[in-house]
């Protein structure tokens, strides 16, 4: 009893896209922590991504780090095999990978809207329609989707970031709606500023826009990650680690 408490997800694997660094990476360490296995997806930066698998192994923890874009249909098929092969079905998934472009409004191109958009919000459809049949068949799921104060806002990168922010509220609540049966829950976060390599290096970010005066921790983010892991009556919902930025 005692290790159910300790360890909530222990038998669980998860995925965390673009776990290499920053939230993905802290989502990753929280999760093993908790119990789970966990699969450290990168793109590019195979060191960084050992580097996170390194950590968690050194709390005792079961990580392997797996390449995939996952902005492409034909790799995510290959990470969700590779993982299951390793470790067993997926029922954990962070859609945490994305990228920002912080352009002026004139200077915002077709062509960056296109890589925003498929990046931040077709990669997360594509990833879950993946990991859903595993789901399915064993009647529970947690799906967990890094959205953004800028859906709700606008934010300080542009309005090809926040569309596809808001996009992945939309599909979270799609899914919750349409899952809630089946015993998959569908949550989204949606941090303000957070410490991050994505944060330094935008000059608008600023810690004065935030009221509790400061950015956030990438690991005040993965303690809600790891909540809504566990908790099972939680669904649809959208929780802002925002600092106070936006207020509902």
């Amino acid at each position: 009893m005692n290790g159910e408490l300790t360890k909530p997800l222990k038998g669980k694997v998860a995925l965390v896209t673009g776990a290499s660094r920053g939230i993905g990476r802290a989502a990753a360490i929280a999760l093993s922590g908790a119990g789970a296995a966990v699969a450290v997806n990168y793109r590019v930066n195979r060191q960084q991504a050992e580097q996170t698998c390194e950590l968690i192994e050194a709390r005792g923890g079961q990580a392997l780090p797996f390449q995939a874009d996952v902005s492409r249909a034909d790799q995510i098929a290959q990470l969700v095999r590779d993982t299951e092969d390793a470790f067993g079905p997926i029922a954990i998934l962070v859609n945490n990978a994305g990228i920002t472009r912080p352009e002026p409004l004139a200077q915002i191109t077709e062509q960056s809207w296109d890589e925003v958009l498929t990046n931040n919000l077709k990669s997360v459809f594509l990833v879950t329609q993946a990991v859903l049949p595993s789901m399915r068949r064993a009647a529970w799921g947690r799906i967990i989707n890094l959205s953004s104060v800028a859906a709700q806002t606008g934010g300080v990168v542009g309005p090809h970031y926040a569309a596809s922010k808001a996009g992945i509220l939309g599909l979270t609540h799609s899914y919750a709606s349409l899952l809630a049966k089946e015993g998959i829950t569908v949550n989204a976060i949606a941090p303000a500023l957070v410490e991050t390599d994505m944060v330094r290096s935008n000059p608008n970010a600023r810690a004065d826009l935030i009221p509790v005066g400061r950015f956030g921790h990438v690991d005040e983010v993965a303690q809600v990650i790891v909540l809504l892991a566990q908790n099972g009556y939680i669904t649809g919902q959208t929780i802002s680690v925002n600092g106070g930025w936006y207020m509902i």
